[in-house]
């Protein structure tokens, strides 16, 4: 009898050990449950475009040729007015303004209005692409901080009123680009304009384009 008492307290033992063991597994599943729930849904890494000799990288970093990118195909969506600048100057604010601080957002804004307002915007026709030849180069982006890089691009500019050419000129603009994480749904670059460094936009002739240092604008 005593035999098969102590064989029913065995059992007794070792459901209890075999409960505590699946209460544990269940604190451990719960507990990994609420780390998969607080990841994020989409996590951005800028792979630069040249790996022949290898890259190692943190996922937060981003290659100068990468923002360089970036600032070369916003910039030049800002200025693609196809038909008519009173109305495709503020489409293209608008299509833009996930990638745009909103800082750089409001005075793009308030620079249509001046324009509008003296009648530049009326028919008028624009375009900007990179002038041939110039490319990316280590020189044309400056890295300010983990958060900041300045690029520097040089493009030419084209403008028509009615079908009649009214300018076609060299433009250096030093764009200022920010990380701005803050919608990975509208934006996985993960990037934004902010405005431009220094001085501006400038104009710049044959002789000062990639040969030339930026700093002897």
């Amino acid at each position: 009898m005593n035999r098969y008492r102590y064989e029913i307290d065995n059992v007794r033992s070792h459901l209890r050990s075999l409960w505590v063991v699946i209460a544990f597994q269940g604190l451990v599943i719960a507990a990994l449950w609420v780390a998969f729930m607080r990841l994020p849904s989409t996590i951005t890494v800028h792979i630069p475009p040249d790996l022949r000799n290898g890259a190692s990288l943190a996922f937060e970093d981003v290659p100068r040729p990468n923002v360089y990118t970036f600032a070369f195909y916003i910039l030049q969506q800002l200025n693609r007015w196809p038909e008519n600048g009173a109305q495709d100057y503020g489409a293209a604010i608008f299509r833009t303004s996930a990638y745009l601080t909103p800082e750089f957002r409001e005075a793009l804004i308030t620079d249509m209005h001046n324009t509008a307002r003296v009648g530049e915007l009326t028919h008028r026709v624009r375009g900007v692409q990179a002038i041939p030849g110039e490319r990316f180069s280590e020189r044309r982006v400056d890295i300010i901080s983990d958060s900041e890089w300045h690029v520097w691009l040089d493009l030419e500019l084209s403008e028509t009123v009615k079908g009649m050419t009214v300018k076609r000129t060299r433009i250096r603009y030093p764009v200022r680009v920010v990380r701005y994480a803050v919608d990975a749904e509208t934006n996985p670059w993960g990037l934004a304009l902010a405005g431009y460094a220094g001085r501006g936009p400038s104009r710049i002739d044959d002789s000062s384009t990639d040969t030339q240092s930026k700093e002897t604008q």
